[in-house]
């Protein structure tokens, strides 16, 4: 007799700041302790609630940008000018400082380590997140999926997890494109991502990779355009997309 699963009701729990690191310096991860946390898949993610001591609270959603690691989940944030959460995420929250987070949300822009078609990975800016977060579950499932990452920043200093990417990960090719300044040396010139770029780093067509794209949305609806051009299928196409939203 087949069973109905019931769906986890999403509640807001109290998670606690246990530690956090800049990554650029306008973008800083956190790791947050949550009591009771279900567990998440790469490329979910989570929204985050401040509450003023005067009753006001706001929220915003941020991607996971590591895969579950029983109670504690990591977020990085971008600070955004005049924000009302992210200010205080990347510049005041302290270790043992609590917010409330509510989650996870999302079951289309996921990977998970069953999968065996190729990846690609597209990122714009902090796009990026949930692809990390998708390639350090690749690297704690012990994967063998062959794995291809291109994200565009404008200047090599924009670039989060630049230590780790630079670190040879089998199995993982990245490729940094820069929009508005290249480091020294650099054999392409700054400029936005085209056809060339995802020809010759992404994977082809008849390989039929899972692509994933993640960006602001001018950013994304390029990208997909490329790779629908390119002859990628459009229903293997996922894509995710922000914009301002005063975080």
């Amino acid at each position: 007799m087949a069973t109905t699963r019931t769906p986890v009701k999403m509640t807001w729990r109290v998670a606690t700041v246990a530690g956090f690191r800049d990554e650029t310096p306008a973008a800083r991860t956190l790791e947050l302790d949550v009591p009771g946390w279900p567990g998440h898949l790469a490329g979910q993610h989570v929204d985050v609630k401040l509450t003023a001591e005067d009753g006001y609270s706001t929220q915003r959603s941020y991607s996971a940008a590591a895969p579950a690691d029983g109670e504690r989940i990591e977020l990085t944030v971008q600070r955004v000018r005049d924000g009302e959460v992210s200010p205080y995420l990347t510049e005041v929250a302290e270790v043992g400082d609590q917010v409330e987070v509510r989650g996870p949300i999302g079951g289309w822009f996921v990977w998970r380590p069953e999968d065996t078609a190729p990846v690609l990975l597209v990122g714009g800016g902090s796009g990026i997140v949930p692809l990390m977060a998708m390639i350090r579950a690749r690297r704690a499932a012990g994967s063998l999926v062959p794995f291809r990452l291109i994200v565009s920043v404008r200047t090599p200093e924009d670039l989060y997890y630049a230590d780790e990417l630079r670190v040879p990960d089998p199995g993982v090719d990245v490729t940094v494109l820069h929009t508005r300044s290249a480091p020294e040396g650099s054999r392409r010139p700054p400029g936005r991502i085209g056809v060339a770029d995802v020809n010759t780093h992404g994977w082809p067509a008849v390989l039929e990779p899972t692509c994933f794209v993640c960006g602001p949305t001018g950013f994304v609806e390029t990208a997909a355009d490329v790779l629908v051009a390119l002859g990628h299928d459009p229903r293997r196409v996922r894509t995710e997309r922000f914009g301002p939203s005063g975080s």
